[in-house]
């Protein structure tokens, strides 16, 4: 309850309103654009903007086919955006149409219309919004009578949520956190506080088993492991507030989940979407983070290197679940942290249940403050329509690896695998001075090749990938990295004396002169139910029963020239030769090496600079 005192009467008005809970995504949620096209019964979900400016039947409203604009609409995020549209501008229309908004939901729509996760997202942000509302300077209650409808639904919801608790994985934990938001928002929803200690055990155990032992989510997508996390450290500072014991095990768990979290996040401070999910950044999640378990150096990055310390590692392995990074920096020497260089392998599981892609082997790379090879994304989960996008997306094509006979490393389903899924290896990583090597192999029960990639990070500036196929029959291979949207129309092919490139006005892509890349077009989506046209770099070697593919990504300016290099081989022993030019100087990289079975041996890595 609140107690408000009105200027003008010196009254106190009694208020029912939530306990103030710490909203993990309360400033996450503030678009004034969207505050007004729901006031006027617009509402944009899915990437598709829908006018209800009629009477809202939650119903029988005409709405976009696939199901996700529905589940993301009863989901009412766009409630946060009036609640702060409100406290901003102190225009009671917002409160009103919200009010209107709920009060229709929970008059048409049967508790238990809704999945139990679907219910769980709605009830957190009815409640979030009330909060937001309530915490104005303007605001003088809800609208009689409906603190006691909202209260009884939310109460009605929750017992829903608790008895159709999903078994396992993310949506388990938003069930769990939004039964653990309303109990602590409004006690008495819980006198005897059972629902309370239910929340606290079963989100504790949840963590244990969601989260594995590297600090990597079970699903294996980089946006619902930041998803998650948001709830479990919700649940750390909420039980901060409130003085919880969430038991052994939880933070030291928790740190592990942050740290994945820390490093999975771009220079730039966006995240590569890897498997589901969409970019965007989850910086706030990083700065909570650094506040809650005193560490510099979360600050440090989510700041981009403004306050806190660096972090002590670059080039960081995450091998149970076998996401690999790569770093030049953290913006503590001459090179900004934004414009530092960066790429994930993924080198692991396909992950638990319907999120994983087919990308065993895939890498995302960034420099100088850009995105340079990019996942493709998910776009949808629907699969009506003349063009399947959901296989589009999800499939190994979509991905910077080799697509084998232009099939799926897995079999495709739009959910869940089924069948026999293929299986990826991390082999091995070297880490010498200036020049880190990462390992690994897929194989897929669909046909016989095998595919090793090794990985060179050479002088924390470029990269030298070597894919290795190999196999008993013939088959048709096609490397691919798909370029930004930004390159559409600005990729130029050239053939020098040694090689064959494909440059951009932010990198080039080197390959032998005996390998033709090809340019074709694609697609690539930042967030669901929206895709940009992007350039996709193919080198395809038709018809072999085993090749290699030699890449050199070189981050590049506009005004550079692109790198060139040679390969000289003898039986096991290898050697690369790559010749350029830096700011001051003429280089020669040499590379060497030896093939010892799976592994390398006798590694070296030597640089010769002439100054001009």
């Amino acid at each position: 309850m609140l107690l408000i005192e009105t200027a003008a009467s010196k009254q106190t008005v009694r208020v029912v309103a939530p306990r103030n809970i710490f909203c993990m995504i309360e400033n996450v949620y503030q678009s004034a654009s969207v505050a007004d096209d729901a006031t006027e019964g617009i509402f944009t979900n899915a990437g598709a903007k829908v006018d209800l400016s009629g009477e809202i039947n939650w119903l029988h409203n005409p709405v976009p086919t696939d199901e996700e604009w529905l589940i993301e609409w009863s989901k009412f995020y766009f409630g946060l955006d009036m609640a702060h549209e409100f406290s901003v501008k102190h225009d009671i229309k917002y409160l009103r149409k919200w009010e209107d908004l709920v009060q229709s939901y929970i008059k048409q729509v049967p508790i238990g219309f809704d999945t139990s996760d679907v219910t769980a997202r709605r009830v957190q942000n009815w409640i979030y919004a009330w909060q937001i509302f309530s915490k104005s300077d303007s605001f003088r209650g809800l609208s009689s009578g409906l603190d006691s409808i909202f209260l009884e639904s939310i109460s009605d919801q929750i017992a829903y949520i608790k008895d159709n608790l999903t078994i396992e994985r993310n949506h388990r934990t938003m069930e769990l956190y939004a039964i653990f938001i309303a109990v602590i928002a409004f006690p008495e929803l819980d006198e005897d506080e059972n629902l309370l200690e239910f929340a606290l055990e079963n989100l504790r155990d949840n963590l244990l088993t969601d989260i594995r032992l590297d600090g990597v989510q079970r699903e294996q997508s980089s946006d619902y492991h930041l998803i998650v996390l948001r709830s479990f450290l919700g649940v750390k500072k909420n039980a901060e507030i409130f003085g919880f014991d969430l038991g052994s095990g939880f933070d030291e768990r928790l740190l592990k989940a942050c740290e994945f979290a820390l490093h999975i996040h771009r220079p730039d401070g966006e995240i590569p979407s890897l498997s589901d999910g969409d970019t965007g950044s989850y910086l706030e999640l990083i700065k909570l983070t650094g506040e809650v378990f005193a560490r510099s150096d979360f600050l440090y990055v989510a700041t981009k290197g403004e306050q806190g310390t660096p972090p002590n590692e670059r080039n960081v392995s995450f091998l149970t679940s076998g996401y690999f990074f790569q770093r030049s920096g953290w913006g503590e020497s001459k090179t900004k942290f934004i414009d530092e260089n960066f790429l994930v392998f993924d080198c692991g599981h396909i992950g638990d249940g319907g999120h994983g892609h087919y990308d065993l082997l895939s890498v995302e790379i960034a420099a100088n403050g850009n995105p340079l090879i990019v996942d493709s994304g998910r776009y949808s989960y629907s699969e009506d329509g003349i063009e399947n996008w959901r296989h589009y997306f999800k499939g190994t094509s979509a991905h910077n690896t080799v697509a084998i006979d232009d099939k799926d490393q897995t079999e495709y389903r739009r959910g869940k695998p089924k069948r026999n899924i293929a299986s990826g290896e991390f082999i091995e990583r070297i880490e010498l001075p200036n020049l880190d090597i990462l390992c690994g192999r897929a194989e897929s029960p669909l046909y016989d090749a095998i595919h090793t990639r090794r990985i060179f990070f050479v002088e924390n500036h470029y990269w030298f990938i070597w894919d290795e196929l190999r196999s008993k029959t013939n088959h048709k291979y096609d490397l691919r990295f798909h370029l930004t949207p930004k390159d559409w129309n600005h990729c130029l092919l050239l053939k020098t004396k040694t090689n064959n490139v494909v440059r951009t006005p932010r990198v080039a892509l080197v390959f032998e002169e005996n390998k033709n890349p090809l340019i074709e077009p694609s697609w690539y989506s930042p967030k669901y139910g929206v895709k940009h046209r992007n350039p996709c770099v193919s080198v395809v070697d038709l018809s072999s029963k085993s090749t290699d593919f030699f890449t050199l990504v070189y981050p590049i300016q506009s005004f550079e020239k692109a790198p060139a290099y040679e390969i000289f081989s003898e039986g096991s022993k290898m050697k690369v030769e790559v010749s350029g030019e830096t700011e001051n100087a003429n280089f020669m990289d040499i590379l060497s090496w030896e093939t010892l079975g799976d592994t390398l041996v006798g590694v070296s890595n030597t640089r010769d600079e002439v100054k001009r």
